[in-house]
């Protein structure tokens, strides 16, 4: 399994005994875009997209499109219309040949996602990504809703700092749903979801925050890049107002005695923004999962 986890992975899975598990689920993971796949992103209208800015800063970004706008162009290639938003932090990064991305679609209707990390090249209308890794997750800890609105109007960046404002932090431990871009460097980038009852996102200070590892598909991809690399990008997107709060820093796992795990991050860089062209959505229907979640 030497072609699909990285020497990170393995040491986490190691810890937590789940070498067996990981070898299975692993053999999910692929190079190819299958039909179901394909139809399943052409009905898509957002894609969060993890990369490194210019300055080696993780961040994930959040792109909107009327659905098409994300679809699969050949056997192992997505092509997006447009890109992220004037002064996105990742603006620069996803219009330069050879960016390495972590990209997930996830949609709330159906509790489905799929990721898919490759290397990025431009073209005329936004730009590919060459897949390299393919799969999908299953529901768990994933809230449903269903849209509302397109809300054509948007100020752009808002704001930009280096710790939380009093109302970043109010939508943080109010989030119930954030995405993680991480990285192991030669072995690419990783975007992934965590989801869970608000207030499972703790803000411990204006520029730490702590969240629970609840037990998932064994693979521990971004636990495994944490465990190479530090760096580390959070993107919270509120879904009833459409604006979008983006966290750059680094972070760690801790392990504690009785095999519970949480992931303590420290902000570096903040981005908080109203896109226009955004989607409302309703309110959650939460994860019945999250009525078993384990620390």
């Amino acid at each position: 399994m030497s072609s699909v986890y990285h020497w990170g992975s393995l040491v986490v899975q190691e810890r937590v005994g789940v070498r067996g598990p990981a070898e299975h689920v692993g053999r999910s993971i692929g190079t190819g875009i299958r039909d179901v796949a394909a139809a399943f992103l052409e009905l898509q209208p957002h894609l969060v997209v993890g990369a490194a800015d210019g300055a080696g800063r993780m961040w994930a970004s959040w792109l909107t499109g009327p659905p098409g706008f994300v679809r699969a162009t050949g056997p192992r290639r997505i092509s997006v219309a447009g890109g992220p938003p004037a002064g996105d932090p990742l603006a620069e990064a996803l219009a330069t040949a050879g960016t390495r991305v972590g990209t997930i679609a996830l949609d709330p209707r159906t509790r489905r996602r799929m990721r898919l990390n490759g290397t990025l090249a431009a073209t005329a209308r936004g730009f590919a990504v060459e897949a390299e890794q393919v799969f999908a997750n299953c529901p768990k800890y994933l809230q449903k809703r269903q849209p509302l609105e397109v809300v054509a109007e948007g100020a752009g960046v808002v704001r930009r700092g280096d710790a939380l404002t009093p109302g970043q932090v109010r939508a943080v431990r109010g989030a119930d749903t954030f995405f993680i871009a991480t990285t192991a460097e030669a072995d690419g980038v990783d975007a992934s979801h965590r989801g869970g009852l608000p207030g499972f996102v703790e803000v411990l200070s204006p520029v730490e925050l702590a969240w629970p590892d609840y037990a998932g598909n064994a693979m521990f991809l971004t636990l495994g890049n944490l465990t190479a690399d530090p760096r580390a990008g959070l993107l919270f997107p509120d879904w009833e107002n459409g604006s979008v709060l983006q966290l750059s820093g680094r972070a760690r796992t801790e392990f504690a005695p009785d095999g519970g795990r949480r992931t303590l991050f420290r902000v570096e860089s903040v981005v908080e923004a109203v896109h226009p062209g955004r989607l409302l959505w309703s309110t959650p229907e939460f994860s019945p999962h999250l009525g078993s979640t384990t620390r």
